[in-house]
């Protein structure tokens, strides 16, 4: 598989026009997004996929098809040997990815079109015929790039002059376009040739596809067959594939990086052996378990299909530890097979309760039976640190059993304030737990055709009547406005305890990088919920922040009674360096309800109105629906409740929780065992609505006594283990300048800025400043916060100024934040690198600079560019550029003008100076981690001009630095 974008379609009035004549011509339909389909329905059941890189470069690598071929033969390739491995993944189809640019241009069938290595052993119709006799499915991967043809020094994968004759006509295979005309051809031989296959999965789109119908083609000849394409989401494909998201926490959640929300048909495609290629390299490669397992459950909670890519040796036969992993999903799956077969993922659009972060530390995730989410189960897959429960948002699925789906063990359970809370589990699994648990549908909520929906700002096409059309994809879109409101209007005043919000899953969950494109959560971050009786007098009822997750979120307001609900959206957790989904906003629904289903015989342990403590003064048990146990205690002010019997299991500090109500900001008082009072701070909410906060306590093994008091209600508490001192709370974290500063001679100053949101958790005591080396000053004061919650931000602007004689070498400047979470100290930074120009260069900039702007291209690791960066996806598209508006020097006349580059085969940037005619500069090269150089004349003015870098109609070179001499 190649790490490289989907390439840009480009439009124009001629071709248009050609696309129209040319159907005309063949009689072709056009093909229309068809989301749904009944020829998806076997993948629809399907759970996972095998995907196999295997072809003419496989280790050891053949530089000649006829002896691979024969070492395949000789070394006892069969085709059954992979449909057995896929059922013992459960996969039911199989993905052979060889006509593959990084493999040799492989085709492992007969083939009377000459171009590239082809077998005359049959081994596609072999591993076709296997896998119909039992059920698998086969999908034929076609690859769009030729640009791997000359990879390995003195070998040719493409033979143009061959393919030439055969066609009566002059075809470079090594240009897109011609190697487009070649694989066409090869799409139609396979149709014509292989009836059983169930279709092609293809790396991205080629031009000369488009505009001769291929696709249109392949539906008219073999309408049940199923297209794929990679990380492009192509209307006339039935699949969407997201390709290997890593940098996730936890590191198995893999819908927390894709892109393409329900119904699509979507396909999570990774690796099982996490280092390597995703071919055999000659390696036996480790299996993490954890992480593979983890991504096969998770993707199943998401509707997502598990494609997983083993590395097939020359013979066909894995390495031993992938073989040992596919033996042991062959005994771990059955027994909870049935809560990952034909499921949806729960807490979506087929209902379900909240998948994603549970109680202390666990996280999981729901599948749904077929029935109307009557049969959910709980997929555990991080246990809590220290307890033997769970407890989850309910979402108002009203339970009346839950069992183990390994053991059928019963067990007990506790539903209030809107929480279903498993009780009494001892025996979790390595991998994921299962509840079985079975519910009386929702109750509590008003349906949805109760309900009218306005908006302060929407779409045309996606109006706010769309949140409650009973149509799940149906979507309001806020177009980019900022804060904007949607207004639930209940027909009269009616009770009002809850919003259950699911928000269009477009984007990933926070800030990252995906094919060297930035990319950040288009979800409600801060927002503000008001009542009206007659809509004209509002009462604000909660005003809190969204945690940036997938799923259904919900927004607890209280008991109200009301006509209309407001929810302002204040802002969205992306940030300006991720422009499509920049102020963006997306719904699919909102959801009012009235109250919260009630299971109270089996009580929480820990309950602050337990009759197992004892209250003095004027504490004293209140009700409180959206409470667990639906009570707290309060009267704390003027009164205490104390904590008999709270066990620890040894002696030591422990994270004490306590979720608390307060209608105003202050503190409660913790006294352990009579010891001095240790104050938790309290944050100003609505006083029908428990928040959390958490603080470090002495226990002493065996039994302690709790002791709390102050200006809080107490709903209950929780004991835990404290975090690993590897925790850090995740952040978002922006330096500018980025990447290296580059400063000429003499003593130079540098302007600074820095932001940090927090992503999760609370900290104390922060502080964030550069610090500067010896011999350079810093002006302006460290900027600090008592604290910060989620989604709450930091920033602050400084300038550093180096020695008065000049910088002499490279300069790292990191900025610096420190903070405490639980009274343990933590640190985070960003390093800003600062070098010195080269004597011949008046300006340097890398590419990569914040100072720019980049458009739709992206910033992609490079260990061999300056500042190990580079800007990649540039061209194809009038906005994938890069544009230097300050690009300075000291005189006006004639420049030559640098670029650092990397490329694989032929390309051509355009340069712009000042909004002057562009000037091409046309490059070529042999591989994207080899660096060069092109000058290109320009003439400048005096002071600062505007360059832009870019190619309208095609790809061009990645651009790692521009400099002007």
């Amino acid at each position: 598989m190649l790490f490289r974008p989907a390439r840009r379609r480009r439009r124009f009035a001629a071709l248009a026009l050609a696309l129209a004549v040319l159907a005309a011509l063949l009689s072709i339909t056009p093909a229309q997004a068809e989301v749904e389909h009944p020829r998806q329905q076997w993948m629809r059941d399907s759970t996972a996929g095998l995907f196999l890189h295997w072809g003419m470069f496989t280790a050891p690598r053949h530089t000649d098809c006829a002896s691979w071929e024969r070492d395949v033969t000789a070394g006892g390739w069969n085709a059954g040997y992979w449909v057995d491995e896929a059922q013992k993944l459960h996969a039911s189809y199989i993905v052979l990815a060889t006509f593959h640019s990084r493999l040799g241009y492989a085709r492992p069938w007969p083939s009377a079109i000459p171009g590239s290595c082809s077998t005359q052993r049959d081994f596609l119709g072999e591993l076709v015929a296997a896998g119909k006799a039992k059920g698998v499915r086969i999908l034929l991967y076609m690859t769009d790039d030729p640009q791997w043809h000359n990879e390995v020094p003195g070998v040719q994968t493409l033979d143009s002059a061959a393919y030439s004759a055969y066609k009566g006509q002059q075809v470079d295979l090594t240009t897109r376009d011609g190697f487009g005309m070649y694989s066409y051809d090869l799409f139609h031989e396979v149709m014509d040739n292989y009836p059983d296959l169930s279709g092609f999965w293809i790396d991205n789109d080629n031009a000369y596809w488009e505009r001769n119908g291929l696709y249109e083609q392949i539906r008219e000849q073999r309408p049940t067959w199923l297209l794929s394409n990679n990380n492009e989401d192509t209307p006339i494909m039935d699949t969407v594939s997201n390709e290997q998201k890593t940098g996730i926490t936890p590191s198995y959640d893999y819908p927390q990086a894709t892109f393409t929300p329900m119904p699509r048909l979507v396909e999570a495609d990774y690796k099982l052996p996490t280092v390597g290629q995703w071919w055999y390299d000659g390696n036996d490669s480790a299996v993490d378990y954890r992480l593979s397992v983890g991504r096969y459950v998770a993707n199943a909670g998401s509707s997502i299909k598990s494609l997983m890519a083993e590395t097939a040796m020359v013979n066909g036969k894995f390495p031993p530890q992938q073989e040992n992993f596919n033996n042991f999903m062959a005994s771990w799956l059955p027994p909870i097979w049935s809560s990952l077969t034909k499921t949806n993922g729960g807490g979506y659009m087929y209902g379900g309760m909240q998948p994603g972060f549970w109680n202390d530390g666990a996280h999981g995730v729901i599948t749904l039976a077929d029935d109307n989410a009557r049969t959910q189960y709980v997929h555990v897959q991080t246990k809590p640190t220290s307890q033997d429960l769970v407890r989850l948002r309910d979402n108002g699925y009203r339970v009346t059993d839950v069992s183990d789906v390994r053991t059928g063990k019963r067990f007990a359970f506790n539903q209030s304030g809107g929480y279903l809370s498993i009780l009494g589990i001892t025996d979790w699994d390595t991998y994921d737990t299962v509840f079985k648990v079975t519910t009386a549908g929702q109750e509590g909520l008003y349906p949805q055709s109760l309900l009218k929906a306005t908006a302060t700002a929407a779409k045309a096409d996606h109006p706010a009547s769309n949140l409650v059309d009973g149509s799940f994809p149906n979507y309001w879109d806020a177009n980019g406005q900022f804060p904007v409101s949607v207004t639930l209007d209940l027909g009269q005043a009616r009770k009002a305890t809850y919003l259950a919000v699911n928000q269009t899953e477009w984007s990933p969950t926070h800030a990252r990088e995906s094919f060297g494109r930035p990319e950040d959560s288009a979800r409600i971050k801060d927002y503000k919920v008001s009542v009206s009786v007659d809509g004209k007098k509002w009462r604000t009822v909660r005003t809190s922040a969204m945690p940036s997750r997938r799923g259904v979120q919900h927004i607890d307001i209280g008991n109200q009674v009301a006509r209309y609900v407001k929810l302002e959206v204040l802002n969205t957790w992306s940030g300006s360096q991720a422009p499509p989904f920049y102020k963006q906003l997306r719904i699919d629904e909102i959801k009012v309800g009235h109250s919260y289903p009630m299971s109270l015989s089996q009580p929480l342990p820990l309950e602050a109105e337990s009759l197992r403590n004892s209250r003095t003064g004027t504490a004293r048990i209140d009700w409180c629906a959206a409470c667990s146990g639906s009570a707290r205690v309060t009267g704390l002010d003027r009164g205490t409740v104390t904590y008999h019997g709270v066990q620890a299991a040894a002696a030591g500090t422990y994270k004490l929780v306590l979720d608390y109500t307060a209608a105003s900001a202050g503190s409660v008082d913790v006294r352990v065992n009579g010891g001095a009072a240790v104050k938790a701070r309290v944050d100003s909410g609505n006083p029908e609505v428990p928040g959390s906060t958490a603080i470090a306590v002495p226990l002493q093994a065996g039994s302690n006594k709790i002791e709390i008091s102050g200006s809080a209600g107490l709903d209950r508490i929780a004991v835990g283990l404290m975090p690993p001192a590897s925790y850090v709370p995740k952040t978002t974290m922006t330096v500018k300048p980025s990447g290296v500063v580059w400063v000429g001679p003499g003593q130079q100053s540098v302007n600074v800025s820095a932001e940090l949101r927090l992503d999760e958790d609370s900290v104390d005591n922060v502080r964030m400043t550069p610090v500067v080396p010896s011999g350079w000053t810093l002006t302006g004061a460290p900027v600090t916060a008592d604290g910060l919650r989620l989604g709450q931000t930091i920033a602050g602007s400084w300038t550093i100024t180096g020695p008065a004689a000049g910088q002499t070498g490279p300069v790292q400047v990191p900025v610096e934040v420190t903070f405490d979470t639980v009274g343990l100290p933590h640190k985070v930074s960003k390093v800003i690198p600062i070098q010195v120009r080269p004597a011949d260069r008046v300006f340097m900039r890398e590419a990569e600079s914040s100072l720019n702007k980049i458009g739709s291209a992206g910033i992609t690791n490079c260990s061999p560019c300056s500042g190990g960066q580079k800007v990649r996806n540039l061209g194809g598209s009038a906005d994938a550029h890069v544009v230097i508006e300050d690009a300075t020097v000291p005189q006006a006349g004639q420049y030559q003008l640098y670029l650092d580059y990397t490329v694989n085969g032929n390309r051509s940037y355009f340069v712009s100076v000042n909004g002057g005619a562009p000037v091409e500069a046309a490059v070529s090269g042999i591989g994207n981690n080899t660096v060069q150089t092109v000058a290109v004349p320009v003439t400048l003015q005096a002071g600062p001009n505007t360059i832009r870098i870019f190619n309208t109609d095609d790809s061009a070179p990645d651009l790692d630095r521009i400099s002007l001499g």
